[in-house]
């Protein structure tokens, strides 16, 4: 079934279409099907932000889509940089209303990654997550996730740079809106579209099994990564209150059943709240619970949100917690911590927006 979104709009959103839909689109409207792939290359190739710079469409054409149709909805609300020019946060708001947010980083390598966001807030209530603090608004259709992409890619574009990696660790559960997922996974990824590798995007996700193992069995090579946290099931319903619906043995079997079905390695996201799970008895833990298993640890040093009070790890007690995952034969790597000074963390910026509004109303009122 199909992930529905309605959306108070009466245009047709290109970006939610493939290439098959819109070349049924153009043979419905009299047109000639090959107008479908001329147009689907304007929007996913060159990325075009109007209809006017499809030059090879017929004027009649043009002016049909114009009138029916739009070059994607988003518009920005709000932008940070942090102090060192590496990354930059955008917060978009779509036609009901709803925001979202999207980051992108710049690496020394040359990487430039595109953090986005698959639903306008999250139902799975992750404690130490500011977008999971506010709660589930609705999921976003495949053009609303590739159009983020497609924002900063057109900026990169601008600047003779190109927009290389994908990472869907935005707002939102991404298995929780599957079909869009999938769909905008498969867009960002043609030849003759985004052409961004499959092995160049990442999938993060708390831990739906049923899911994780439908995604195994799909003919995708984007990476999965699984926000794991804890060890044990106490304390993992403690921050994630998914784990109470797929415990950790569910969660691990279905990560076995990923390497096994594709061959691939899965990675895991550990956030080190300091004194919790920073610990050598945690990473013992840790470590007996992946051993033999074919991963890798992101271990990740906690993002503070106002809404949860733990603290990110101290320098020493990470590379502690490394060296006792060692002895397991489990690899890990501390990711760099991205935009702190400008709460790049998934929800942080709706957050401060969104209390802004409501202050500006009370006072209005």
């Amino acid at each position: 079934m199909t992930d529905s979104v309605t959306l108070p709009t009466k245009k047709i959103n290109l970006y939610d279409y493939d290439l098959a839909s819109l070349t049924s689109l153009m043979k419905a409207w009299g047109f000639p099907g090959y107008r479908g792939k001329q147009i689907y290359e304007w929007l996913f190739k060159h990325k075009v932000a109007t209809f006017v710079q499809m030059a090879n469409l017929p004027k009649q054409l043009r002016e049909r889509l114009d009138a029916e149709t739009v070059i994607g909805h988003m518009q920005q609300e709000a932008e940070q940089h942090s102090n060192d020019g590496q990354t930059v946060k955008r917060l978009f708001r779509l036609p009901d209303g709803q925001l979202i947010e999207s980051v992108l980083m710049e690496y020394d390598d040359g990487r430039r990654t595109a953090c986005i966001s698959t639903q306008a807030g999250c139902a799975m209530g992750c404690v130490f997550c500011a977008t999971g603090q506010m709660g589930f608004a609705r999921h976003l259709t495949s053009g609303e996730i590739v159009e983020q992409a497609i924002y900063f890619a057109r900026q990169l574009e601008a600047e003779n740079d190109r927009l290389s990696n994908i990472v869907l660790m935005g707002m939102g559960e991404p298995l929780h809106n599957y079909d869009h997922t999938l769909q905008a996974i498969r867009t960002l990824n043609d030849p003759d579209g985004m052409n961004i590798g499959q092995r160049n995007m990442t999938l993060s996700t708390v831990g739906l099994v049923p899911q994780i193992k439908r995604f195994a069995d799909e003919d995708i090579h984007t990476k999965l990564a699984i926000s794991l946290h804890a060890a044990t099931d106490e304390e993992r319903n403690a921050l994630l209150p998914v784990n109470k619906r797929y415990p950790l043995r569910d969660v691990i079997d279905a990560a076995k059943y990923y390497v096994s079905k594709t061959g691939r390695r899965i990675s895991f996201e550990w956030a080190l709240i300091r004194g919790e799970n920073d610990t050598l008895e945690q990473a013992q833990k840790l470590g007996s619970l992946l051993h033999g298993l074919l991963c890798h640890v992101n271990l990740i040093p906690l993002n503070p949100t106002g809404g949860f009070g733990g603290a990110p790890s101290d320098p020493l007690a990470v590379s502690a917690f490394q060296d006792e995952l060692a002895n397991y034969e489990v690899t890990s790597t501390v990711r760099v911590r991205r935009g702190i000074d400008i709460q790049a963390g998934c929800g942080q910026l709706k957050t401060n927006v969104l209390k802004q509004e409501r202050a500006r109303r009370k006072t209005e009122n």
